[in-house]
């Protein structure tokens, strides 16, 4: 991360990847993550479904879903948060293409 001085305060500017600023590992999988459960929390209120309700629809039980809105990913892979998304009515689209570096990256983009 890059330091810098403003009126004598000293910030570290963020990657863009709070997981990998906190020196976590997989942190583009917990950011990953991180997105669709955000997008599972917008779906739910977009939908006004209580956690029991949402639970029951995307085939999970409701602690899991409190669980999940609170931070806790354990249990849960990407795979799993896409099924989620897509038992809530949400289509999910995977795109490949060449990375610029020798090693690419994982990248959440919404719609």
């Amino acid at each position: 991360m890059k330091k810098r001085i403003v009126d004598g305060v000293e910030f570290e500017q963020s990657s863009g990847n709070v997981f990998a600023d906190l020196g976590l590992p997989d942190a583009e999988k917990l950011q990953i993550k991180s997105g669709l459960v955000g997008e599972i929390r917008n779906a739910m209120r977009k939908l006004e479904l209580t956690q029991e309700e949402a639970a029951r629809r995307m085939g999970i039980v409701q602690p899991k879903v409190s669980g999940m809105l609170r931070g806790d990913f354990s249990g849960l892979s990407e795979r799993k948060l896409m099924d989620c998304l897509n038992r809530l009515g949400y289509d999910i689209e995977i795109r490949v293409k060449p990375a610029e570096n020798a090693i690419g990256h994982l990248k959440l983009a919404v719609a």
